[in-house]
């Protein structure tokens, strides 16, 4: 793993869950590059050496405008980081989303894991209406004029609508949007994976990318997606079959994301019943990158 400013597994099905222990997992074989395990007082901001507020996004007809108000995002006090969907009085939304500043390349001969874990506020679904929680990856390509998905995209975790359906999802290849339709990745659709929830309580999201491959083939290569430890997905440099495309998703440098969107394309709008506060809040207990 290359680590700037940055950066991923022994077993895949040794993983164990340890959810709410409060800090990153001990992984025999795994050496913790990069984590954040949302120490400080309630109410105050995540760490600025860690993190970029990102404000001015405009992507997938959401409604909510990113703030950095800690109303909010904001730090428990109890370590953890809370996202916080708000609707003010004039029924115009508010959240947040934050980038981490380092940025994760996967080194050759090695595994490389990102991890988090995340519950939701315990709200019914029924008020879950149009809310889009997320931990992913993108292609740090995007930051120096390569337009999505050719800077490549891991989705870790997606949920949609309080939902008990979690997505992991690989985006890639094509140009500029619009044009970036088919293709190894099925854009704009992507390479899905799904697995069942069973609460909305802690579970661990994982990402692992698998360059210990004999030989160094990225035909061999492997991203697979975990909850709890378990493998519910998988995508291989065979399957993208272009190695230039691959190399978006598993030889560069990607960045992590996490936010809780409001309405938008996939989810839909937010209807009558869909609340805001820390009902329907994604809080994340810690966020790590790790290497074996």
């Amino acid at each position: 793993m290359h680590f700037s400013a940055a950066t991923a597994t022994a077993s895949l099905f040794t993983f164990f869950s340890l959810a709410s222990a409060g800090a990153v997992p001990p992984y025999p074989g795994y050496k913790v590059i990069w984590s954040d395990e949302f120490t400080g007082e309630a109410g105050a901001p995540p760490s600025y050496s860690k993190w970029n507020y990102a404000l001015n996004t405009d992507t997938n007809n959401e409604l909510q405008a990113y703030t950095t108000s800690n109303q909010n995002v904001q730090l428990s006090g109890g370590s953890t980081l809370q996202f916080v969907p708000r609707k003010d009085a004039t029924g115009k939304w508010s959240s947040g989303r934050l980038e981490s500043q380092a940025t994760f390349t996967p080194s050759a001969n090695r595994t490389t894991l990102v991890e988090a874990s995340i519950r939701f506020g315990d709200l019914a679904t029924s008020q879950k209406k149009g809310l889009w929680p997320a931990f992913w990856m993108l292609g740090d390509a995007i930051h120096h004029g390569t337009s999505w998905p050719a800077c490549g995209e891991l989705d870790i975790m997606e949920t949609v609508n309080g939902l008990l359906t979690g997505y992991g999802t690989a985006h890639c290849g094509g140009g500029a949007l619009g044009e970036a339709l088919g293709g190894p990745c099925n854009e704009p659709m992507g390479v899905p994976h799904t697995v069942l929830l069973p609460d909305y309580g802690w579970h661990t999201w994982s990402l692992s990318i698998d360059r210990t491959n004999a030989g160094g083939d990225w035909r061999a290569e492997k991203i697979s997606w975990l909850l709890d430890g378990k493998v519910y997905g998988t995508l291989t440099g065979a399957e993208i079959n272009d190695e230039g495309i691959w190399a978006t998703l598993a030889r560069s440098p990607l960045f992590i994301i996490l936010n809780l969107a409001v309405g938008g394309d996939w989810p839909g709008q937010p209807d009558a019943n869909t609340a805001d506060g820390y009902g329907n809040m994604m809080e994340v207990e810690y966020v790590a990158v790790l290497e074996a």
